[in-house]
Protein backbone atom coordinates (compact mmCIF):
# COMPACT_ATOMS: atom_id res chain seq x y z
CA UNK A 1 0.00 0.00 0.00
CA UNK A 2 1.28 3.63 -1.00
CA UNK A 3 1.86 5.75 2.09
CA UNK A 4 -0.30 8.83 2.67
CA UNK A 5 0.35 11.73 0.22
CA UNK A 6 0.51 15.40 2.01
CA UNK A 7 -2.90 16.25 1.10
CA UNK A 8 -4.34 13.16 2.52
CA UNK A 9 -2.57 13.59 5.88
CA UNK A 10 -3.95 17.09 5.57
CA UNK A 11 -7.60 16.08 4.79
CA UNK A 12 -7.67 13.37 7.92
CA UNK A 13 -5.74 16.04 10.26
CA UNK A 14 -8.34 18.46 9.57
CA UNK A 15 -11.15 15.92 10.47
CA UNK A 16 -8.91 15.36 13.59
CA UNK A 17 -8.71 18.83 14.62
CA UNK A 18 -12.88 18.69 13.94
CA UNK A 19 -13.13 15.72 16.13
CA UNK A 20 -11.32 16.92 18.71
CA UNK A 21 -13.22 20.13 18.96
CA UNK A 22 -16.43 18.47 19.09
CA UNK A 23 -15.31 16.45 21.81
CA UNK A 24 -13.84 19.37 23.51
CA UNK A 25 -17.22 21.12 23.66
CA UNK A 26 -19.14 18.38 24.76
CA UNK A 27 -17.02 16.98 27.86
CA UNK A 28 -17.94 21.13 28.54
CA UNK A 29 -21.73 20.51 28.05
CA UNK A 30 -20.92 17.66 29.75
CA UNK A 31 -19.40 19.67 32.95
CA UNK A 32 -21.69 22.44 32.85
CA UNK A 33 -24.57 20.09 32.66
CA UNK A 34 -23.85 17.74 34.78
CA UNK A 35 -25.93 15.83 36.68
CA UNK A 36 -25.08 17.25 39.79
CA UNK A 37 -28.90 19.38 39.14
CA UNK A 38 -31.06 15.93 38.40
CA UNK A 39 -29.50 14.44 41.63
CA UNK A 40 -30.11 17.60 43.73
CA UNK A 41 -33.69 17.52 42.30
CA UNK A 42 -33.95 13.83 43.26
CA UNK A 43 -32.67 14.17 46.72
CA UNK A 44 -34.85 17.32 47.49
CA UNK A 45 -37.94 15.21 46.64
CA UNK A 46 -40.26 14.67 49.44
CA UNK A 47 -40.65 11.95 50.27
CA UNK A 48 -36.91 10.62 49.77
CA UNK A 49 -36.23 7.37 49.98
CA UNK A 50 -33.29 4.71 48.99
CA UNK A 51 -34.22 3.83 45.10
CA UNK A 52 -34.20 7.99 44.98
CA UNK A 53 -30.91 7.95 45.62
CA UNK A 54 -29.87 4.95 43.98
CA UNK A 55 -31.03 6.66 40.41
CA UNK A 56 -29.41 9.99 41.50
CA UNK A 57 -26.17 8.22 42.11
CA UNK A 58 -26.66 5.97 38.82
CA UNK A 59 -27.11 9.30 36.74
CA UNK A 60 -23.89 10.54 38.17
CA UNK A 61 -22.15 7.70 37.06
CA UNK A 62 -23.63 7.57 33.59
CA UNK A 63 -22.39 11.11 32.96
CA UNK A 64 -18.88 10.13 34.49
CA UNK A 65 -18.72 6.97 31.83
CA UNK A 66 -19.78 9.51 28.91
CA UNK A 67 -17.31 12.13 29.98
CA UNK A 68 -14.37 9.44 30.52
CA UNK A 69 -14.96 8.39 26.86
CA UNK A 70 -15.11 11.33 25.57
CA UNK A 71 -11.65 12.55 27.25
CA UNK A 72 -10.18 9.17 25.74
CA UNK A 73 -11.21 10.00 22.53
CA UNK A 74 -9.47 13.34 22.93
CA UNK A 75 -6.17 11.65 24.00
CA UNK A 76 -6.31 8.93 21.00
CA UNK A 77 -6.56 12.22 18.77
CA UNK A 78 -3.81 14.11 20.64
CA UNK A 79 -1.89 10.49 20.08
CA UNK A 80 -3.18 10.62 16.31
CA UNK A 81 -1.76 14.46 16.05
CA UNK A 82 1.58 13.48 18.03
CA UNK A 83 2.26 10.63 15.54
CA UNK A 84 1.51 13.04 12.34
CA UNK A 85 4.61 15.69 13.93
CA UNK A 86 6.60 12.31 14.45
CA UNK A 87 5.77 11.22 10.88
CA UNK A 88 4.42 8.00 12.31
CA UNK A 89 0.80 8.63 11.06
CA UNK A 90 -0.43 5.70 9.20
CA UNK A 91 2.01 3.70 10.39
CA UNK A 92 0.85 0.07 12.29
CA UNK A 93 2.84 0.22 15.28
CA UNK A 94 2.71 -3.65 15.50
CA UNK A 95 3.93 -4.97 11.53
CA UNK A 96 4.98 -1.53 10.21
CA UNK A 97 2.65 -1.58 7.30
CA UNK A 98 0.47 1.04 5.87
CA UNK A 99 -2.85 1.49 7.60
CA UNK A 100 -4.50 2.49 5.07
CA UNK A 101 -5.89 5.43 3.79
CA UNK A 102 -9.56 4.03 4.04
CA UNK A 103 -9.14 3.30 7.24
CA UNK A 104 -8.03 6.63 8.64
CA UNK A 105 -10.37 8.27 6.95
CA UNK A 106 -13.50 5.96 8.71
CA UNK A 107 -10.89 5.55 12.23
CA UNK A 108 -8.53 8.47 11.92
CA UNK A 109 -7.01 7.79 15.07
CA UNK A 110 -5.93 4.14 14.10
CA UNK A 111 -2.63 2.84 15.20
CA UNK A 112 -2.41 -0.78 13.63
CA UNK A 113 -3.34 -1.65 10.45
CA UNK A 114 -6.88 -4.21 9.74
CA UNK A 115 -4.98 -6.90 10.80
CA UNK A 116 -3.10 -6.65 13.31
CA UNK A 117 -5.95 -4.94 14.86
CA UNK A 118 -8.04 -8.02 14.24
CA UNK A 119 -4.99 -10.04 15.71
CA UNK A 120 -5.17 -8.00 19.08
CA UNK A 121 -8.85 -8.23 19.72
CA UNK A 122 -8.99 -12.04 19.12
CA UNK A 123 -5.89 -12.11 21.14
CA UNK A 124 -7.42 -10.07 23.74
CA UNK A 125 -11.36 -11.30 23.76
CA UNK A 126 -9.89 -14.95 24.59
CA UNK A 127 -7.79 -13.73 27.59
CA UNK A 128 -10.66 -13.82 29.74
CA UNK A 129 -12.47 -16.84 28.93
CA UNK A 130 -11.17 -19.95 30.72
CA UNK A 131 -10.06 -23.20 28.34
CA UNK A 132 -10.60 -26.62 29.13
Amino acid sequence: MPALSPSQIDQLVSKLNADYQALRREVREELENSGNQHRIDLLNQEPGDSGDESLANALADFNLTILDRHIDGMRGIEAALQRVRSGDYGVCIDCGEDVGLTRLQVYPTAKRCIVCQEKRERQYAQEGHPKM
